[in-house]
């Protein structure tokens, strides 16, 4: 069962996030991980709106999203991320 990392994101330097968006895409790639989606126009329909942008990670399971996660080739990028941007994230099994 596939293992997908969904975010939603407030960047508030698009500068640096420039710089973590590519070391982030090297760790994914590594974990065998792929972008299903990655920003992109958003449709508020019910309840709380999510922050101004939303990622959506597929994994091939769980387990591998949360071996990503914590992953010493993921650091880097977290560290850059969690200074520039505001998230909240969650892994959840699927199809």
């Amino acid at each position: 069962m596939a293992g997908y990392y969904i975010a939603n994101v407030d960047v508030h330097d698009a500068e640096r996030y420039e710089e973590y968006k590519k070391l982030a895409g090297a760790a994914i790639a590594a974990h065998g991980g792929e972008y299903v989606v990655r920003g992109g126009e958003q449709t508020h329909l019910e309840g709380q709106a999510p922050r101004s942008r939303v990622v959506v990670l597929r994994f091939e399971s769980v387990e591998a999203a949360k071996t990503w996660f914590h992953s010493d080739d993921y650091a880097a990028a977290h560290k850059i991320r969690s200074e520039v941007a505001t998230s909240d994230s969650f892994i959840i099994e699927g199809n």
